[in-house]
C-alpha cells in the first residue's frame, strides 16, 4: 500500500505564505518525479511545478519566482509567496512511484488540499 498524505494548506492574505508538504509512504522502493497540481473553481487543472529525485525543478510560468519546490527523500514541499487571490485552489502533489514488487512506476495522487488567499 502506498499513499500520499498532504497535511496542510489553509487561509492567508494576499500577500502572505503558506508552505504544503506532501508525503509518500508504503512500501516504496524509490520515489521518482514528484509534483504538485492545482484546481481553482470554473478553471481546469492546472501543472504547477516538480522536482525530480536529483533536485531538479521545474515550474509553471504562472508561478515562476513565486512558488518554490524542494523535497526531502519521499516528502515534496510546495512554499507559495506572495500570494494572490488567483492562487485560490485545491493542490494536489502527484508523484511516480515504484512500488515494492513491481517493475514499472505508478503514479500517485495526494487527496489535496484547499488554499485560499483572501482579504
Amino acid at each position: 500500500q502506498v499513499q500520499l498524505v498532504e497535511p496542510g494548506g489553509g487561509s492567508v492574505q494576499p500577500g502572505g505564505s503558506l508552505r504544503l508538504s506532501c508525503a509518500a509512504s508504503g512500501t516504496i522502493v524509490r520515489v521518482d518525479v514528484m509534483g504538485w497540481y492545482r484546481l481553482a473553481p470554473g478553471k481546469q487543472r492546472e501543472w504547477v511545478g516538480s522536482i525530480t529525485s536529483g533536485g531538479s525543478t521545474n515550474y509553471a510560468d504562472s508561478v515562476k519566482g513565486q512558488f518554490t519546490i524542494s523535497r526531502d527523500k519521499n516528502t515534496v514541499y510546495l512554499q507559495m509567496n506572495n500570494l494572490k487571490p488567483e492562487d485560490t485552489a485545491v493542490y494536489y502533489c502527484r508523484a511516480q512511484i515504484l512500488r515494492t514488487g513491481a517493475e514499472y512506476l505508478t503514479t500517485y495522487w495526494g487527496q489535496g488540499t484547499q488554499v485560499t488567499v483572501s482579504s
